[in-house]
C-alpha cells in the first residue's frame, strides 16, 4: 500500500522540476512511511511513498523496465491478490522477474497485455504507467474504487495523485471550490468523478484514463451488468461460501502482521471466522481489534440506526473463534480533540462532517498500527448483500431519490439546514440531487422478465454499489492510510460482487432477514448470537459530553467575526445550536455542529477560494 503522484507535461522539460515533485511526493508520506522515490523523464515525473507489505526488500518504486524503444515506468498503490498466478503466466510467456512483489507483476503485465492488463487483475489498486515509447500516461483504478486516484488536467498535460493534497502541492493547481463542488458535498450522492476541487477529477472505478498529446480519454473496463441467475438457492449459498473462503485466504497474504477489524456484526464476524480458520491451518492465532466508547454498553439507548451495543457480540465472537483481541476505548475528550479533527480533515482533503464516526475510526486505526500493518474489514457487505434498513423500508423503496437520503437519519437528513439562506437558494441542492438520481437510475441495466419489484430492488442495489459504497471506501482508505495502515476489503472482490448482484432479491432475504445469503454462507464460523443479530451500523457515542464539547468549540468559531465559515453557514443557526440543551441535542443538530467545525478547520488548513458565480 502506497501513495503515488506525478506530473506529465508535453511542452516542458520536467527533469529540472525535482523540487516540485519532492513536495508533491512528501504529501503522501503518511501513506508510505517506509520509503520514498522519484523518477524523472523529460515529459513525465513520478513520485512514490511506500508502505512495504509484500516482498519488503524488493518492490521498490518507481519501478521501470527498459525496452528497445524506451523505458516504461510504474508507480503503484494497492494489492493484486492473484499476482502469483499472473506471474506464472508471464514467466511462461518469457518474462523474467527480479523481485517477488506484485508491483513487478503489474509492470510486466503491462508489457505483455498493454492497457488490457487491468482486466487480468484481481485486487484493490490505483496505478500510473508512463510509456516512453508512445509518450502516454495510463491511470488505472480498481473495479470497486477501493484505492483512490485523482487527476488535474493542465494546459499541456496532467497532474495526478492518490489524494488531492498531492496535486494541490503543485503550483499549477488552483485551490478553488465552485458551486458544483459544494452541491455534491452537501447533496451526498457521490457523483462520478467528483473531487470537491474545481477542475480536479477522480479516476472512476473500473476505468483507464489515458493522457497523450491529443488530450485525455477514459475507457471503462468493468461495470456492474445485469445477468440472469440460474443457480438454485442451495447452490447460491454454497458458491458464496466458496468465494468468501477463497477471497479471505488470498487477502491474508502479507509479509507483515495482519489483523481483522471486529465490530460484532455479521460482516466483520464472518471475515473474522474465516480468517481465523485459515490462519489456524498455518498454526497462527488471529489478532482482532474493536472500537468502543467509555460507558457505551452500560448506558446504551436504542436509536434510529442501532438497536444494540456491539461489545457483547464482540465478546461472543472472540470466545467462539479464539482470537487475540484488543478493545480500543475512547471518550469524548479523544473524539473532540481539535488536533484529531484536523488530522481527519487533512486525511480527507475536505470537511466531511461525519464527526465521531470519523475521528473514532482514525483513532482506532492509529492504535491498530502500533501492532499490525494490514487489517481486513467487513466494509461493503451491506451494499453487496442488502443489509441497510433502507433496503426494507417503504419510503426508500418507493422514493424517487437515493435510498440513503430517503431513509431519515442524522447524517443524511436536512443537510442544507445550516446554510445561509442566500447560499441555499443559489446552490439549489434538491435539483442537483434529483438530476444525479435520474442519471444514476438511467444507467442501471435490467434482465428481461424481471418483476417491477425486482427491478426496483436491482436499482437500489446498484445505487448502493456504484454510489454509496464509494463514500465509505473513501473514508476507510483515507483515514487508515493517514496512519500508514492498509485495510483490505474482502467483500469488494469483483467475483463476489458480480455473483451476488445478479441473485434475485428473494434470495437476498430468503429467511426474512437482511443479508440472508451471507448469514447462511458463514454460519459455520459464527456464534448463534451474531448469526441472529439485527444489522447495527458503525457505533456513535451517546455520551452527552460529546455534544457539550462541540458546542464549546462552536462558540469559539462564533467569536471570530471574520471567519470564512460564515460565507456559507448561517450565523443564527450556529447561535441556536450552541444554546441548545446538550443533553437532548437532536442528532441532526449535533451532526451540523460537526460539519461546521470541519469547515472551520478546512478553511484554515487549505485556504480555499470559494467561487459561487
Amino acid at each position: 500500500m502506497c501513495g503515488i503522484t506525478g506530473w506529465v507535461s508535453f511542452d516542458a522539460d520536467l527533469t529540472n522540476k525535482r523540487g516540485v515533485l519532492d513536495a508533491m511526493t512528501e504529501t503522501m508520506a503518511c501513506r508510505g512511511p517506509d520509503a520514498s522515490g522519484v523518477w524523472l523523464r523529460r515529459h513525465a515525473a513520478f513520485g512514490h511513498r511506500r508502505l512495504a507489505v509484500i516482498d519488503l526488500p524488493g518492490g521498490v518504486q518507481p519501478m521501470t523496465a527498459d525496452t528497445p524503444r524506451g523505458p516504461v515506468g510504474l508507480v503503484y498503490s494497492g494489492e493484486v491478490y492473484n499476482f502469483v498466478e499472473l506471474r506464472d503466466q508471464l514467466r511462461a510467456r518469457g518474462h523474467r522477474f527480479h523481485t517477488d512483489s506484485d508491483t513487478e507483476v503489474v509492470l510486466r503485465g503491462y508489457l505483455e497485455w498493454g492497457a488490457e492488463l487491468a482486466e487480468h487483475l484481481n485486487g484493490m489498486y490505483a496505478f500510473a504507467i508512463w510509456d516512453d515509447r508512445e509518450e502516454k500516461l495510463l491511470l488505472v483504478r480498481d473495479r470497486m474504487g477501493v484505492k483512490p486516484l485523482y487527476y488535474y488536467p493542465t494546459a499541456d498535460g496532467v497532474l495526478f495523485g492518490s489524494e488531492p493534497k498531492a496535486i494541490l502541492a503543485n503550483p499549477l493547481a488552483r485551490r478553488v471550490v465552485d458551486a458544483d463542488g459544494l452541491r455534491e458535498l452537501i447533496g451526498y450522492t457521490k457523483a462520478p468523478g467528483w473531487s470537491l476541487w474545481k477542475d480536479m477529477y477522480e479516476v472512476e472505478p473500473g476505468t483507464i484514463t489515458t493522457v497523450h498529446r491529443g488530450g485525455v480519454q477514459t475507457r471503462t473496463y468493468w461495470k456492474l451488468t445485469a445477468q440472469p441467475h440460474d443457480d438454485d438457492l442451495d447452490t447460491t449459498v454454497d458458491t458464496v461460501r466458496e468465494l468468501l473462503t477463497d477471497i479471505v485466504r488470498r487477502q491474508l497474504v502479507a509479509d507483515v502482521p495482519r489483523c481483522v477489524l471486529l465490530s460484532g456484526g455479521l460482516d466483520s464476524s464472518a471475515v473474522t471466522g474465516l480468517a481465523a480458520a485459515e490462519l489456524a491451518e498455518q498454526g497462527e492465532l488471529l489478532r482482532t481489534f474493536s472500537v468502543d466508547y467509555v460507558g457505551q454498553e452500560k448506558h446504551f439507548q436504542p436509536d434510529e440506526m442501532r438497536d444494540t451495543p456491539d461489545s457483547p457480540f464482540v465478546r461472543d465472537v472472540v470466545a467462539h473463534v479464539g482470537t487475540e483481541h484488543e478493545d480500543v476505548m475512547l471518550d469524548p475528550h479523544h473524539l473532540t480533540d481539535p488536533a484529531v479533527r484536523r488530522a481527519c480533515v487533512t486525511a480527507r482533503d475536505m470537511p466531511s462532517g461525519l464527526g465521531d464516526v470519523e475521528t473514532s475510526l482514525y483513532l482506532l486505526f492509529k492504535a491498530i498500527r502500533r501492532k499490525s500493518t494490514v487489517a481486513l474489514s467487513g466494509e461493503a457487505a451491506d451494499e453487496v448483500f442488502g443489509g441497510y434498513r433502507w433496503f426494507f423500508e417503504d419510503a426508500p423503496r418507493q422514493g424517487k431519490t437515493f435510498p440513503w437520503l430517503a431513509f431519515r437519519n442524522a447524517v443524511t437528513s436536512n443537510r442544507e439546514e445550516l446554510l445561509r439562506p442566500d447560499v441555499r437558494a443559489h446552490l439549489d441542492v434538491p435539483t442537483y440531487v434529483a438530476d444525479q438520481y435520474a442519471t444514476a437510475v438511467a444507467a442501471v441495466e435490467h434482465v428481461d422478465g424481471e418483476s417491477e419489484f425486482e427491478r426496483r430492488m436491482r436499482v437500489i442495489c446498484n445505487l448502493n454499489l456504484t454510489r454509496w459504497v464509494r463514500v465509505l471506501l473513501d473514508r476507510k482508505d483515507r483515514t487508515s492510510m493517514a496512519v500508514g495502515l492498509e485495510v483490505r476489503v474482502p467483500f469488494c472482490d469483483q467475483r463476489l460482487v458480480e455473483y451476488v448482484y445478479n441473485t434475485p432479491w428473494s434470495f437476498k432475504n430468503f429467511d426474512g432477514r437482511e443479508k440472508s445469503l451471507l448469514r447462511h454462507a458463514s454460519k459455520h464460523v459464527l456464534p448463534d448470537s451474531v448469526r441472529d443479530r439485527v444489522k447495527s451500523p458503525y457505533p456513535s457515542t451517546q455520551d452527552p459530553g460529546y455534544a457539550v464539547a462541540l458546542q464549546q468549540q462552536a462558540k469559539e468559531v462564533l467569536a471570530e467575526p471574520d471567519s470564512p465559515v460564515f460565507d456559507l453557514v448561517s450565523r443564527s443557526w450556529l447561535q441556536n445550536a450552541v444554546q441548545a440543551d446538550a443533553a437532548t441535542l437532536h442528532g441532526e443538530t449535533r451532526h451540523g455542529l460537526d460539519r461546521v467545525l470541519d469547515l472551520h478547520h478546512w478553511f484554515d488548513i487549505y485556504q480555499p477560494q470559494i467561487d459561487l458565480s
